[in-house]
């Protein structure tokens, strides 16, 4: 047998190399083109700023292929994700490549939340729901929502702040910056104001703010949506007429205490700006971010002569309307006696 020749040898190493070197390409392209996920649900994927590309993979591991997760790490180590790791809610959906998914991290290509802004009685209450859902911490958004500077960056102050909200469910992205999130809150807003509502309430005499605080006090006064119209009816009559509104939420307001079920006349005392029993018209601001149900009421009242309301004595959570004061005491007796007998004190 003749020996190879030093040219044979080369030609044989070239050959070895180029069989190495497919053979890896191969495992490579297999990789990054395996799928990811290793059950059959979308897995949502949320980074932020404390994120490294390690604790990516370590978020990933427990839902990943051990294929796709080498095809990613490859990926990401190929094309320097660490430096520019961006954060975000990311949807991994069943199927997905290594690949696909590389490139939605790698391009910041999020998949948005639905974020719904609540019906709620305090900012610290609208932060923590807020919160929820979005990157942003909700001491951060409670912070913003009690400082008079930035609530005046939107056009409104600590009392009015609550009018900035309306409530209904947007499409956002979960690593919304707060300036951000309260920009397109306040175009919401702007959105909901349109020229009709705006004329509605000129017709009333109230700004906008001041249907919104009248609507925070009629969703404390009833939970009933068809009473909604007859109360702020009811309000707006007086109001006209320049009398005390005498609204038993606006002193559980006052009194920071919304659990009170009877208010004594030690209660309306209270020296507070939103104590209606003590200052003429509306209170400074909302007493609660209120239910757009509720501001339609006010911007299309019940048209009626009623000065008064009173809770029905059989605890059904609507009300007894008066046209004079006599009728309106008789209501209120029935109603006291019906507390008096559960012991409500």
């Amino acid at each position: 047998m003749k020996p190879l020749k030093k040219k044979h040898y080369f030609l044989l190493a070239a050959a070895l190399l180029l069989i190495v070197a497919a053979v890896y390409a191969y495992s490579l392209y297999r990789q990054v083109n395996a799928p990811l996920l290793s059950g059959s649900d979308t897995h949502y994927l949320y980074i932020d700023t404390d994120d490294t590309a390690d604790s990516v993979y370590a978020k990933l591991a427990p839902v990943s292929t051990e294929q796709g997760l080498k095809g990613l790490r490859w990926l990401c180590s190929r094309y320097d994700y660490a430096s520019r790791v961006r954060t975000g809610r990311y949807a991994v959906e069943p199927g997905s490549r290594a690949l696909e998914v590389f490139r939605k991290l790698r391009s910041g290509q999020q998949s948005p939340v639905m974020l719904t802004v609540p019906e709620v009685r305090t900012m610290d209450r609208m932060a923590g729901r807020l919160a929820q859902k979005l990157m942003l911490d909700s001491a951060t958004i409670a912070s913003a929502l009690t400082d008079n500077d930035f609530c005046r960056s939107l056009d409104y102050d600590t009392t009015t702040i609550a009018c900035l909200f309306v409530p209904n469910t947007y499409e956002v992205y979960w690593n919304t910056t707060l300036d951000a999130l309260m920009a397109r809150l306040k175009k919401e807003h702007d959105a909901f104001w349109t020229k009709e509502r705006l004329q509605l309430a000129q017709n009333q005499g109230l700004t906008p703010n001041e249907v919104v605080t009248l609507a925070s006090i009629i969703d404390e006064e009833t939970a009933n949506n068809a009473e909604k119209p007859l109360v702020a009816g009811m309000y707006l009559n007086r109001l006209k007429r320049g009398m005390l509104l005498q609204a038993d939420p606006t002193v559980k307001y006052a009194l920071g205490d919304f659990t009170l079920r009877r208010i004594l006349n030690k209660h309306l005392e209270v020296d507070s700006p939103y104590n209606t029993y003590k200052y003429e018209g509306l209170p400074p601001g909302p007493i609660r971010v209120p239910s757009v149900k509720a501001v339609e009421s006010v911007l299309h009242p019940a048209e009626h002569d009623f000065l008064y309301m009173c809770a029905k004595e059989d605890f059904s959570g609507t009300h007894n309307f008066a046209r004079t004061l006599s009728e309106h005491m008789q209501n209120a007796r029935r109603y006291q006696q019906a507390l008096n007998q559960l012991g409500i004190r």
